[in-house]
């Protein structure tokens, strides 16, 4: 499948990224966005990009599509027609019209979400929207919409993917950083599927099964990682986070790595470090636990305190169980340097002392 770069248009009412985007957490205090030379946030107000709107709709899919191609499941994407490489996320949207009924002519009330878990129908899929708190649901013009985007910046930070969003890497630092998102493709990346509970993969692994047995694939037999097939299904399920059971005419979330044994509520399918809900059921698995792509990833190398950026060298600065690129380990207000000075943390800021004295309650 191909889009046409035609496709590729901010939707309506999206402001522009980049320099002068209002912070939506300082509420008309901060004027705009100014960016700090390397830091990941405003120089006015000290929020982060992702408060302040800092991605479009094109942006999200290019990372998105990004993200998942050369792993299996990069049939979300698509390739983009005319340009060499650039693959897009197929991003599911669903539009939902309902007519109102009254006296004069025929109106309708249209709802649009800007994703929805692909492959269902339209009843499944409003069944799952349903289990979701409503201020999280992705209605296009709403808090919740508003709330995706914030994670798919927050939880899929591009520069954790693609070295042309990080500062000053070196050759080996790049081949590090490339074998490393090899990796986690290869392994720990995975898109969660909605389905019924007991329902989800058993096509694909009672298939394997049967062929492993010698077996047409329509014969029952037990599937593997606890699925079974459809003479066999279990009378009950739980949830693997919550523990409660799982309704039979609700549906529920998978995660493939983790094995069709385990399922989730859709409102329980979160990262086990934050508690955030996964962002279009992207997920890491690590340790028997999801996670997602931020926590993932500075499980296995450190994160910099400031500038956010992943550290690929194995010579960096440590204080206090946090880590810094040696040319970050600055003070979070006046970006003088820390090394050789005492250091105070302060609501999640490095301080020199003057800054520290400052920053103090009167």
């Amino acid at each position: 499948m191909e889009l046409s770069t035609g496709m590729q248009q901010m939707s309506v009412g999206q402001p522009p990224a980049g320099r002068g985007a209002s912070c939506l957490r300082c509420k008309g205090i901060c004027t705009g966005f100014q960016p700090h030379s390397w830091r990941k946030v405003c120089k006015l107000c000290r929020c982060s990009q992702e408060d302040h709107g800092m991605s479009s709709e094109v942006e999200d899919d290019q990372k998105i599509g990004r993200l998942l191609t050369d792993s299996k499941y990069a049939h979300l994407t698509a390739r983009v027609k005319g340009v060499e490489g650039l693959r897009v996320y197929k991003r599911n949207r669903m539009i939902i019209t309902n007519p109102i009924v009254s006296r004069k002519d025929p109106t309708f009330d249209t709802i649009t979400y800007e994703w929805a878990p692909p492959g269902l129908t339209q009843k499944m899929a409003i069944l799952y929207m349903e289990l979701i708190p409503a201020e999280k649901r992705p209605v296009a013009g709403t808090e919740g919409a508003y709330y995706r985007r914030w994670q798919l910046m927050r939880q899929l930070p591009v520069y954790d993917q693609d070295p042309a969003h990080c500062r000053g890497l070196s050759e080996g630092e790049e081949k590090a950083m490339a074998q490393f998102v090899k990796a986690y493709k290869d392994g720990m990346l995975g898109v969660g599927e909605v389905a019924l509970p007991g329902e989800a993969g058993m096509a694909k692994e009672d298939g394997k099964q049967a062929q492993k047995n010698g077996k047409t694939p329509q014969d029952p037999s037990p599937a593997p990682n606890g699925t079974v097939s459809n003479c066999l299904k279990k009378t009950e399920y739980h949830c693997d986070h919550c523990k409660l059971p799982t309704p039979a005419d609700s549906p529920v979330v998978y995660a493939e790595r983790a094995g069709y044994g385990r399922q989730w509520h859709p409102a329980c399918f979160v990262c086990s470090q934050c508690g955030e809900a996964l962002v279009d059921l992207i997920y890491f698995w690590k340790n028997g636990s999801l996670l997602c792509g931020r926590h993932y990833c500075q499980t296995v190398r450190p994160r910099c305190t400031g500038c956010d950026e992943l550290i690929f060298s194995e010579d960096y600065q440590q204080c206090e169980g946090l880590a810094w690129h040696k040319s970050h380990f600055c003070c979070s207000e006046c970006d003088q340097p820390l090394i050789g000075q005492s250091i105070t943390l302060h609501q999640g800021l490095s301080l020199c002392p003057s800054c520290s004295q400052r920053a103090k309650p009167v």
